[in-house]
């Protein structure tokens, strides 16, 4: 009796470290850059796809001001994730969109991320919220993001109202 409490003693002293032992590690390089190259060629579609508006200041101030309504909460006024609270403690993280990572996409593929959204990252589809005009203007403000901070802090993690200001 004594020998078989000692035995299991033991089995569950091992069993305790061997899954002690089981932790969860970032991905290395290896796995992150596997999941790129899926990503970019297999899961994220419309690679092709051609921005049918011209890169001009409206349609960038357009796009600048369709993300202010729909994606600053997570990405911050200037798409690096400035004054957005939670950003570094989601997993995964919200990327910086001026990261090589998200720059890489190409414009069909930035508008299919933000019309479809990416299941479970987190990442909401637009699309029935969004109109094609409103997604393809985010892109181009996407390619032309203002230095980090430069624009403050969203107003929803500030305390200060949203309403525009009345001159």
């Amino acid at each position: 009796m004594i020998r078989r409490c000692a035995a299991l003693l033991v089995l569950a002293g091992l069993s305790t470290g061997v899954l002690s032992a089981c932790k969860s590690t970032p991905p290395g390089k290896f796995e992150s850059g596997m999941m790129t190259r899926i990503k970019r060629s297999v899961t994220v579609g419309n690679k092709k796809a051609k921005n049918p508006l011209p890169a001009n200041a409206e349609n960038i101030e357009s796009g600048k001001q369709a993300f202010s309504h729909y994606c600053v909460a997570c990405h911050g006024l200037d798409g690096q994730n400035t004054g957005v609270p939670f950003s570094d403690r989601m997993d995964p993280p919200v990327p910086s969109l001026t990261s090589k990572e998200v720059q890489s996409y190409t414009d069909g593929q930035l508008q299919w991320v933000i019309a479809n959204g990416i299941s479970p990252s987190g990442m909401p589809a637009s699309s029935g919220i969004l109109n094609d005009d409103e997604i393809w203007s985010i892109v181009h403000y996407i390619r032309n993001l203002p230095p980090a901070g430069s624009l403050g802090e969203p107003c929803m993690y500030t305390g200060e109202s949203c309403e525009p200001k009345s001159e």
